[in-house]
């Protein structure tokens, strides 16, 4: 039974996860490549940052994810947050698809009986349970900023990456293999 419950939360998270990566690209995708470098304020993140700083995260939490502490010596967090001026779009698809290539690899990498072993971030112990459900929080949060902005960016251009304004009630009717999001 706790294997199966163990499965079940793994398949989860990971859909969770794949979900996250999907709506960013579909956000990213629909932004022109300057709009990648906006910031509304100057106390606010770029998509380009809040893509950045979660390759960072990533990378940081999920390489050795059994065996060393998520929070690497080699991560410098404080410098995800600044960007050369010569950023691309291929610069940040890169960190994009970097980041959560090693998120990937660590679940695929991940079994029932991993559910409940300690690591470490930042030197406190979590459960893997507790170390994702963690990730999945902080990557959602950053996913939600990424769209966002990009929403707010393409305003009446932008395209609907869910149910759209007031499509609500037919959404409803729908069959359900008929639904996109």
């Amino acid at each position: 039974m706790a294997t199966d419950i163990a499965t079940h939360y793994l398949d989860e998270a990971r859909r969770q996860m794949r979900g996250y990566k999907r709506v960013g690209e579909g956000a990213m995708t629909q932004l022109r490549d300057e709009e990648l470098l906006v910031t509304l304020d100057p106390e606010s993140n770029s998509v380009a940052v809040l893509v950045k700083h979660l390759a960072g995260n990533m990378r940081s939490r999920f390489t050795d994810f059994l065996t060393s502490d998520g929070e690497k010596p080699d991560r410098f967090r404080d410098q995800e947050f600044d960007l050369g001026p010569s950023t691309t779009r291929a610069d940040v698809m890169k960190w994009w698809e970097d980041g959560w290539a090693c998120v990937f690899a660590a679940f695929d990498s991940l079994t029932p009986e991993d559910v409940m072993r300690t690591v470490t971030i930042r030197g406190q112990p979590h459960t893997v349970l507790q170390a994702i459900n963690r990730q999945v929080a902080h990557y959602a949060l950053h996913v939600g900023q990424i769209l966002f902005l990009a929403k707010h960016l393409r305003s009446g251009e932008w395209k609907s990456l869910s149910i759209p304004r007031g499509k609500s009630e037919e959404f409803k009717t729908m069959k359900p293999n008929q639904s996109s999001g």
